[in-house]
């Protein structure tokens, strides 16, 4: 009879180790399954190592409650005595020991194939920024930045709130199906952290270092994720979107990306070279200040007390031009303030400082022309 209830027990268990798994990785608490290699060996993992836990809990809870219950003193059950008893050692030792190794064995080979990036058809440098992305494309010369798209009356609480609330961007990381892409990852100004549960990536962004990590991606499809490490005033407004696509959409893409490119450098070299007017360079302003600026020092130009100064009125945007213009280009080092040199073109440059120098009743009177951003530009 004890034999043929451990067989039933014993059948049980393979039907739950067996079957649970598969319903339990639809659940939307469980981790997901993903849609890479990587993804699907992680969550593979996760599954073993949560059923190895289960069974433990089930045997060692099991016993104890039947050892309370069967030897209890009202039963006139009295301890039994195995102080120091070597074969109880062993075997608390060695059964813990084989399981540990149980588990060793998968979660390596699953480490080792998270990290070997080698042979990647398509490398990406990615760069976090507070608080937004900035990905470039190592073998297309293709580069851009992703930064939040939500509506901003949505975040108000003034407009109801889409489904991918606070996960939505201006322009998404583009991959290619199929292929095996290498991520690079790295940070402008403070510890960032570029996480894609569906991708099964999650790497630290951190300033001075590069993180390597990887993905092969199975299907099409948007997959979106978040920055996973705090990193200041706005860190929950800083998400991902990737959309991976077809073979043959990614190189269309690849090749409109390429001829955006060019026409912005076209745009852009005219734009330099147009006679810009003062009202036409605070209209231009006060669009690019709303865009980049507004997050920190508000758009009223008062800042945040303590933590962002205030522009209206300050010594920067009322004082030496020059001294003005080196800030926005170079940033400061030690605080939040970022360089822009690289973010913006000359004209949105010129415009945003000519901008801080005249609203909020700054009323310096100057005008600061794509010329002489990129006279300094030309200095460095």
């Amino acid at each position: 009879m004890v034999e043929l209830n451990l067989t039933k027990g014993y059948r049980l268990f393979i039907a739950l180790y067996l079957v649970v798994p598969q319903v339990s990785a639809d659940l939307k608490y469980n981790m997901p399954v993903g849609v890479t290699e990587v993804s699907h060996a992680v969550h593979s993992l996760h599954m073993t190592i949560f059923w190895i836990c289960v069974a433990i809990a089930v045997i060692v809870f099991g016993v104890m409650f039947w050892s309370i219950f069967h030897h209890r003193k009202s039963r006139g059950a009295k301890a039994a005595q195995f102080h120091e008893n070597t074969l109880v050692e062993i075997i608390w030792t060695l059964i813990p020991l084989v399981i540990l190794v149980a588990m060793a064995v998968p979660a390596t080979a699953t480490l080792i194939k998270m990290y070997d990036t080698s042979d990647a058809d398509v490398d990406i440098q990615i760069t976090g920024y507070q608080w937004k992305w900035h990905y470039k494309y190592v073998n297309d010369d293709i580069e851009f930045f992703s930064t939040l798209s939500t509506p901003a009356d949505q975040i108000k609480n003034e407009a109801p709130k889409d489904t991918n609330y606070l996960l939505e961007v201006d322009q998404p990381l583009v991959l290619p199906v199929g292929k095996k892409v290498r991520f690079l990852v790295t940070s402008n100004d403070v510890i960032h952290s570029w996480w894609v549960p569906d991708l099964a990536v999650k790497r630290d962004a951190i300033p001075g270092f590069i993180n390597e990590a990887w993905t092969k991606i199975e299907r099409s499809g948007t997959y979106r994720g978040q920055c996973a490490e705090l990193c200041g005033k706005d860190h929950g407004f800083m998400p991902i979107v990737v959309e991976a696509k077809s073979e043959q959409e990614y190189s269309a893409w690849v090749a409109n990306k390429q001829a955006e490119k060019e026409a912005a450098k076209q745009a852009a070299a005219a734009s330099a070279t147009k006679e810009w007017s003062h009202d036409e360079l605070m209209a231009e302003g006060e669009k690019v200040y709303a865009r980049i600026c507004a997050a920190c020092h508000q758009p009223t130009g008062m800042g945040i007390p303590s933590v962002f100064p205030a522009l209206k009125g300050s010594p920067v945007a009322t004082g030496n031009v020059q001294e003005h213009i080196n800030i926005v280009l170079h940033g400061r080092p030690g605080t939040a303030m970022q360089a822009f040199a690289q973010q913006l073109s000359t004209t949105e440059l010129a415009a945003v400082i000519t901008y801080e120098r005249n609203a909020w009743d700054n009323n310096t009177g100057d005008t600061v022309l794509p010329q002489a951003i990129q006279a300094v530009l030309d200095k460095q």
